[in-house]
């Protein structure tokens, strides 16, 4: 017979099952929480080792959201996923062009993907953003050359588009920019994750 658990316990009794399953594998303290909350999100631990962090990305990114950074993602799913809430009180805001229908007709007349219209309209924004990417690729590829070209300084990148086709490829070539990033290696990741990661920081402010 199922036991009955009440939903404020839910999550707690699932990070205590991840951290007993996790058994005595070491986890860097800083990324821990971000782990742990990716893999609560996707029951998947294959995140312990596919997750890639620069050297202190974690408390970078924790430090622009309680300056009060923006969010900039690639799918309206990363951006329903966000916790709005907590980052409002910290005096930012996400944001999402992708469905923009001037996005997508400037799209159709230069022949090139949503994605990459949306990261230059990104680069427009006058606060410091974090990018988190979970579904396009080619918006990594449009990131890094916007970084390499000096039009945007991101406060953190966290690249984990899912799929086949120029993903591995794409998380590769961010993670040579010069940010700090957090990266899911390898064919992995997702909105969910994207959005997972940027809650396990803002639940670490508002704890």
């Amino acid at each position: 017979m199922l036991k009955a658990i009440k939903p404020m316990d839910i999550e707690k009794c699932s990070f205590e099952i991840i951290t007993r399953e996790l058994g005595d594998r070491l986890l860097d303290p800083e990324n821990e929480l971000v782990i742990k909350r990716v893999i609560h999100t996707t029951a998947d631990f294959d995140y312990v080792e596919n997750l890639r962090f620069s050297a202190h990305a974690v408390g970078k990114g924790i430090e622009a959201l309680r300056g009060g950074c923006d969010i900039v993602t690639d799918t309206q799913m990363a951006r329903s996923g966000i916790n709005k809430t907590i980052l409002a009180q910290l005096g930012g805001e996400v944001h999402c062009f992708m469905s923009d229908p001037d996005v997508a007709e400037e799209a159709r007349e230069r022949g090139v993907t949503r994605a990459i219209v949306s990261m230059e309209r990104a680069a427009n924004l006058e606060k410091p953003c974090i990018f988190a990417i979970g579904n396009a690729p080619t918006a990594l590829i449009a990131l890094k050359e916007l970084i390499d070209a000096g039009r945007v300084s991101p406060a953190l990148v966290i690249g984990v588009p899912v799929g086949f086709v120029n993903v591995v490829e794409s998380k590769e070539l961010i993670m040579t920019a010069d940010v700090p990033y957090i990266v899911a290696r390898g064919r992995k990741g997702g909105s969910n994750v994207a959005a997972a990661i940027c809650n396990a920081m803002l639940y670490q402010i508002k704890r």
